[in-house]
C-alpha cells in the first residue's frame, strides 16, 4: 500500500490539470466494462461479440448515460441509483420507486437477456444498459441519500474547484488520476482465486448493501464547504480502484451466467 500511495503521489504531482464529469466519468465506466471484458468466459464474449456485432463493452459502457439527454429515454434516469432508507434493514421491491430504480434496472437487463423471445435490438439495448448500471451500483453514492440527490448537494471544493462529494467520487479523483480506461483496468490487485470468487459471491443485494454501507461511511466524513484534495485522494483512491475492479468481476460474472444458462437449455 505504501508503494502504491508512493506512485500515486508522484503521478498526482506531475499532473497540471483535471476535468469533469459524471457517473464513474466515461474512463471509470470503461475500465469496468474492460475488466469484465477480460473475465468474460469463451461462451459469453463469442455471445457479445455476436450482439454487439463485434464491439466491445468498452465501447457501449457509457449509452446508458449518452442517451440520457434525449426525452425518449428520460424515462431511464431513476435507474442509475437507488435510494434506500438508512433506517431500513433492507431493500423491499414493494415500497420502492414505481419509476424504477438501480436494482429493478439490473434486473430488468438480466430478464431480456435471458429471455429467448426477445428482439436482438431490445437485447443489445439491455446489454449496453446493464453494462453501466454495474458500474453505477459500485460508485458508493449511487446508493446515497435521496434528501441530498446522492451527495449531489453537499457541495465541496476540489482543490480550487467547486464540485459535490457524487462528482468528486463519480469523476474527479479518477480524472485527475489521469489515466486511460485501458490503464486502469490493467493496473489492478493481483487478486488470488479465493479473493476473486469472494468478490464474485453473494446476490445482487449483497453488492447494494456493500455500497450502500461504504456510503454511510463516505458520508461521515465529508462536510457541507469542505475543501478536498491529494489528502482524500491518498485515502479513497485505492478504494475508486477496488470498486472499479469489483463491479468488472460482477459484470462478467452476471453475463457469464447467463449465456452458461442459455447454452446448457438449448
Amino acid at each position: 500500500m505504501k508503494k502504491f500511495l508512493f506512485a500515486l503521489a508522484l503521478i498526482i504531482c506531475s499532473s497540471t490539470g483535471f476535468a469533469s464529469g459524471g457517473d464513474w466519468g466515461k474512463t471509470g465506466h470503461r475500465a469496468t466494462a474492460e475488466i469484465a471484458e477480460n473475465n468474460l468466459t469463451d461462451k459469453a464474449k463469442n455471445a457479445i461479440d455476436e450482439l454487439l456485432n463485434g464491439y466491445g463493452l468498452a465501447f457501449v459502457a457509457n449509452y446508458a448515460d449518452d442517451i440520457k439527454s434525449d426525452p425518449d429515454y428520460r424515462k431511464y434516469g431513476p435507474w442509475h441509483y437507488v435510494n434506500i432508507d438508512p433506517d431500513a434493514e433492507e431493500y423491499v421491491l414493494e415500497e420502492a420507486s414505481d419509476r424504477g430504480d438501480l436494482v429493478q434496472a439490473i434486473r430488468k437487463c438480466i430478464a431480456v437477456l435471458k429471455d429467448d423471445n426477445v428482439s436482438k435490438s431490445e437485447k443489445q439495448f439491455y446489454l449496453k444498459m446493464l453494462v453501466h448500471f454495474v458500474g453505477d451500483l459500485h460508485q458508493p453514492f449511487h446508493t446515497g441519500h435521496s434528501e441530498d440527490k446522492g451527495g449531489n448537494d453537499i457541495q465541496v471544493r476540489w482543490f480550487n474547484d467547486g464540485s459535490n462529494i457524487h462528482r468528486v467520487w463519480d469523476s474527479e479523483m479518477i480524472n485527475f488520476y489521469q489515466m486511460s480506461y485501458t490503464e486502469l483496468a490493467i493496473n489492478t490487485r493481483t487478486l488470488t482465486k479465493k479473493e476473486r470468487k469472494s468478490i464474485q459471491s453473494g446476490k445482487l443485494l449483497d453488492w447494494v448493501y456493500e455500497s450502500r454501507a461504504m456510503a454511510e461511511d463516505l458520508y461521515a466524513g465529508v462536510e457541507n464547504g469542505q475543501k478536498l484534495g491529494y489528502s482524500y485522494m491518498y485515502e479513497h483512491m485505492p478504494t475508486v480502484l477496488d470498486q472499479l475492479q469489483k463491479g468488472g468481476l460482477r459484470l462478467a460474472k452476471i453475463l457469464n451466467d447467463i449465456y452458461a444458462e442459455k447454452e446448457s437449455e438449448s
